[in-house]
């Protein structure tokens, strides 16, 4: 079962290189890994599994390929942490750099977006920054804990807005693996 598990993440890692070659995973780049079905985040270096946290929170919408401002859609892809925030409504807050300059260009492709939408998400893609959240597709997107939210509904329910949601104490244990720039994988 581990050799199954180690060729699933080898082909994850592979099809990630070939549709986003900007955010290729390096053999000992420690990354996330989200997996939005059976609600956990996994933290891996390499292709060694390190911790995983469970019973973790996503959009109360589920999540897809594309999100548009105002949807709890939780964003499929691959992103950057663009911000580490120590201290917010929901005690800490990892932004990721979403949209992703692919889903952009997508949305651009498909009219869903303004020209002067696409270039500032390109230019925030190109300059490390996190994209402006007033376009059409939103943003603001991130992984966080629940603040003074309520426990039992994190349990119970995927509640919110589009982001990834930890208990306080997961993400205060997180936060020794996240650094900026680090490759985050939603599926």
């Amino acid at each position: 079962m581990k050799h199954f598990h180690t060729i699933c993440l080898t082909c994850l890692l592979t099809l990630t290189a070939m549709m986003f070659p900007a955010l290729q995973v390096q053999a000992a780049d420690t990354w996330l890994l989200v997996d939005t079905r059976n609600r956990t985040l996994q933290v891996w270096s390499g292709d060694r599994l390190q911790q995983t946290y469970d019973n973790i929170s996503i959009g109360s919408g589920g999540a897809a390929r594309m999100r548009f401002l105002g949807e709890p859609i939780t964003p499929l892809g691959s992103f950057r942490i663009s911000s580490i925030r120590k201290k917010t409504r929901y005690h800490r807050f990892f932004a990721l750099d979403y949209p992703a300059l692919d889903q952009a260009i997508r949305a651009h492709a498909e009219g869903k977006i303004s020209d002067s939408d696409l270039a500032s998400i390109r230019h925030a893609h190109e300059h490390g920054l996190e994209p402006p959240s007033s376009t059409p597709l939103g943003g603001n997107i991130g992984i966080h804990g629940l603040g003074k939210g309520d426990p039992k509904i994190h349990e119970d329910f995927n509640w919110t807005d589009g982001c990834i949601a930890l208990t306080n104490e997961q993400i205060d244990d997180l936060a020794k693996w996240v650094r900026r720039r680090m490759t985050v994988i939603i599926r």
